[in-house]
């Protein structure tokens, strides 16, 4: 029997602020590529600043897949992410394009390329009611019970994350862990990585972003964004970028602090990003310090071709 030709396709990942915008931008314009955005908060619609979702000059006329997809009040699973991806896949290929993929939301990225297969469970309302009257930290010990392996990949504080895992687990019966079964991938896929062993420098960049953030309007964002879903809603509750901002809107908390709460979350972000892709041994990594954008997209382009 003759063997499937897989599709080939460039994974560009890393660190907020690591530049895996321009890169998949640059990499894009010489292999006549799209770009599908792997990022868990840039699907949804009017996320913009605190998302840091590329504007349209920053897409330098290059076709995004992907962002804008669906609003703040709708439930997006990362199955979810998973079909619509494909789907791109398939359209950009069709046409003779490369699929490029760039983002930082790691388990996006485990399901679509290492097919890990999700547990397709339904979102039980009723159930999730019940979990939102309990704190975060008791629902991570009761995630820990039901599930070690998945307790130890959610942070304590990620409510949406827990809660989610939870309903897997009672709705199946079985721990999330183990309900996520791995396949052989139907892709060929070249893993590019952006980080930099200088942690200082990383962390730079990122307090510099979030400063222009505040310029470009994130606090005037955040607010419309209370005032028209509501203090409560899931999506703003649990996104870096918004959560920090409601304290200080309600006037309980002074600017400086609110900035450099942001800041602080970010950079911790970033590591659990950078640990997260540490995990996969097929990543080729270049630092973002010794080399420059336009050395690291030479770099990628020769190891695709």
């Amino acid at each position: 029997m003759t063997e499937q030709i897989k599709q080939k396709l460039i994974a560009i990942t890393g660190p907020s602020s690591s530049g895996k915008t321009a890169l998949a931008v640059k990499t894009a314009k010489i292999l006549n590529g799209e770009i599908i955005s792997v990022d868990s908060r840039q699907i949804y619609k009017e996320l913009d600043i605190g998302s840091a979702k590329p504007s349209i000059e920053e897409r330098e006329g290059i076709v995004h897949h992907l962002l804008d997809i669906t609003d703040i009040t709708n439930e997006y699973t990362a199955a979810n992410f998973c079909d619509d991806a494909k789907i791109a896949i398939n359209d950009i290929t069709s046409r003779g394009k490369i699929p490029i993929l760039a983002g930082g939301t790691g388990l996006y990225f485990r399901i679509l390329l290492q097919d890990f297969d999700l547990p397709r469970v339904a979102p039980n309302k009723s159930l999730r009611e019940e979990l939102e009257k309990i704190s975060s930290v008791e629902l991570h010990k009761k995630l820990q019970k039901l599930d070690y392996k998945i307790s130890e990949k959610i942070h304590p504080n990620n409510k949406v994350k827990i809660i989610r895992a939870l309903e897997v687990c009672i709705s199946t019966g079985i721990p999330m862990s183990e309900a996520q079964k791995k396949k052989s991938s139907q892709f060929d896929t070249l893993w590019i990585g952006l980080n930099t062993m200088d942690r200082e420098f990383l962390y730079n960049r990122i307090n510099k972003r979030t400063d222009i953030m505040f310029e470009m309007g994130l606090l005037n964002e955040a607010k419309n964004l209370f005032e028209k879903y509501g203090e409560n809603n899931k999506i703003l509750k649990g996104t870096i970028g918004y959560q920090e901002l409601l304290p200080f809107i309600k006037g309980e908390t002074d600017f400086e602090f609110t900035k450099n709460l942001l800041k602080q979350n970010t950079r911790r972000y970033a590591k659990r990003q950078i640990s997260w892709f540490n995990a996969n041994k097929d990543i080729n990594w270049f630092d973002i310090k010794s080399l420059s954008i336009n050395e690291i997209t030479e770099k990628t382009v020769k190891l695709f071709c």
